[in-house]
C-alpha cells in the first residue's frame, strides 16, 4: 500500500474556492499601496541568520526559538524568514535606494516561517503584507503608515476593528524603561510563566506583552514609560496622536503596549479585531529609528508593519465580511453534439478575451451539463448542437430565470457582456 502524504503540522492548503478570497484581500493590499505611492519589493524567502539575529533581535522569541534555521552546503547558516523588515532594510542597503530618493516608501507580501505552536489563525508558514517607510523621523510617516492599515482593513469590509498605539521613547528611554520594568518584575517572578522568566534576563520589555493570564495579572500595575521620556519623545507622540484624530482613526492609548520585536522606538501600534479581544492582533508596527545602522547603514529613520493574512481571513469570515467566494463562471459552454465541439472550442476562445469561460472537454448528455454549470454558479450557458453549427448562432440559457436566446455568433461576446453588465 503505497504512502498518503499529508501537508506538515502548521502548514496548509490554499484550495481554489479560499484563494479567490486570499486574491481579492492581496489586490486591495496592492491597491492602497499604490495609491499611497509604496513600490512593491520582493526580498528571498532565506537569508543568511546573522541578518535576523541582528535584525529582529537576538534576544527575541523569534530568534531563539521560532526560527527555521539550517547549513547550507558550504556550511552557512541560513534561516527561512521569519518576517520581512530586515531583508527589506537589506535589500535597501544593498542596492543604495536612498541615493534615489531621501525618503523611500516600499510594499510585500509573502510567506514567512516560524516553528510556533499551531492553532487558529497562527501556522509555522504564514503569509503576511506588509510596509516600510524609510528616511525620515516625522510623526506624519507614522500616522501614514498606521492609516494605511486602518483604511485597508476597512477597505476589505472588516468593521470590529481596534486600533492601539502607544510609544516606547528613544533609545534612551527604551533602557530606562527597561531598567524600571526589570526593577518591577523582580518582586513578581512566583507570578511569571516559564518564558516569561527567560525574557526576563533577556528582554524585560517583553513580559508586558505575555498572553498568559497569569503574566497578565502580575503586570496588571506596572509602571508606564511617561516617567521616563524625554520632552522630544512625548512631543513625538503627542503629534502622532493628535494627526490620528484628524485622519479619522479609532484609537486609544495602550501604556502596556510594546510589541515583540526588539528594534522599535517611538511610536508602536497593533490592530486588533473587537469581537474576540486585543489578543486577537491583525497586524501592527512601528518606528525603528535604530535598525538601518544596526544592519551596517548609516543612521536612518524608518517605520512600518506587517499585517497576518489568515488571521485578517478568519475576521472576515467571522463577520461574514467577505463576499461570496465561489468560482463562478460567466458563461458555460456545451457541446451537445460530437459535431459541434470544435465550433464550441472556438467559441470559448472567443469570449474568453473578456469573460470567465467554462468549456466543457467531454461529450455528455445536456442535462448534466446543465447541472455542472449550474452547481459551480455560471450566469449563462451557451447550448451548441448541429443546428447552431449551421446556422452559425449560439443558444444562451439563463441560469437562474431559465429563459433563453438565440444570438449571432457574431454578436455573442457583446450580448453577453451587456446582459452580465446589467446583471
Amino acid at each position: 500500500m503505497s504512502k498518503k502524504f499529508k501537508a506538515m503540522r502548521g502548514t496548509h492548503d490554499l484550495l481554489p474556492e479560499e484563494s479567490l478570497l486570499w486574491r481579492r484581500i492581496e489586490t486591495a493590499f496592492v491597491d492602497i499601496c499604490r495609491r499611497y505611492g509604496y513600490g512593491e519589493v520582493r526580498v528571498p524567502i532565506f537569508e543568511a541568520t546573522e541578518l535576523f539575529e541582528r535584525g529582529t533581535g537576538f534576544a527575541t522569541d523569534v530568534v531563539q526559538k521560532e526560527m527555521y534555521t539550517f547549513p547550507d552546503k558550504k556550511g552557512r547558516s541560513l534561516s527561512l524568514r521569519p518576517e520581512g523588515t530586515p531583508s527589506v532594510i537589506r535589500a535597501y542597503l544593498e542596492h543604495g535606494l536612498s541615493r534615489k530618493s531621501k525618503v523611500s516608501k516600499f510594499h510585500y507580501m509573502g510567506p514567512m516561517f516560524r516553528y510556533d505552536k499551531p492553532g487558529a489563525g497562527r501556522y509555522r508558514q504564514f503569509h503576511q503584507v506588509g510596509i516600510e517607510v524609510i528616511g525620515t523621523p516625522s510623526p506624519q510617516a507614522d500616522v501614514e503608515v498606521i492609516t494605511l492599515l486602518w483604511e485597508y482593513l476597512r477597505g476589505i469590509n472588516l468593521k470590529d476593528v481596534g486600533m492601539r498605539v502607544n510609544t516606547l521613547g528613544c533609545k534612551n528611554c527604551r533602557e530606562r524603561y527597561s531598567a524600571l520594568v526589570k526593577e518591577f518584575l523582580e518582586g513578581k517572578l512566583g507570578d511569571l510563566c516559564e518564558d516569561c522568566h527567560d525574557r526576563f534576563n533577556r528582554n524585560p520589555l517583553r513580559v508586558l506583552d505575555c498572553k498568559v493570564a497569569s503574566c497578565k495579572e502580575a503586570i496588571g500595575d506596572a509602571p508606564a514609560i511617561d516617567a521616563v521620556l524625554d520632552e522630544e519623545c512625548i512631543a513625538h507622540f503627542d503629534e502622532v496622536q493628535q494627526y490620528l484624530k484628524v485622519a479619522g482613526v479609532d484609537f486609544y492609548v495602550d501604556k502596556k503596549l510594546v510589541r515583540g520585536l526588539d528594534y522599535y522606538t517611538r511610536t508602536v501600534f497593533e490592530v486588533f479585531h473587537s469581537a474576540t479581544g486585543v489578543d486577537s492582533s491583525l497586524g501592527g508596527g512601528g518606528r525603528y529609528d535604530e535598525l538601518v545602522q544596526e544592519l551596517g547603514g548609516p543612521s536612518t529613520p524608518a517605520v512600518g508593519f506587517s499585517a497576518g493574512l489568515e488571521r485578517i481571513v478568519l475576521a472576515l469570515k467571522a463577520e461574514a465580511a467577505h463576499a461570496d467566494e465561489a468560482a463562478s463562471m460567466d458563461v458555460y459552454v456545451a457541446s451537445i453534439a460530437d459535431e459541434s465541439y470544435q465550433y464550441a472550442f472556438a467559441l470559448a476562445g472567443e469570449l474568453r478575451k473578456s469573460l470567465r469561460v467554462w468549456l466543457e472537454f467531454e461529450s455528455r448528455r445536456p442535462q448534466k451539463q446543465l447541472a455542472s454549470a449550474s452547481k459551480m454558479g455560471a450566469a449563462y450557458t451557451a447550448v451548441i448542437g448541429e443546428d447552431e453549427v449551421k446556422k452559425n448562432t449560439v443558444v444562451f440559457k439563463h441560469m437562474e430565470s431559465g429563459e433563453q436566446a438565440e444570438v449571432g455568433r457574431d454578436e455573442a461576446l457583446s450580448w453577453l457582456k451587456n446582459r452580465l453588465g446589467g446583471e
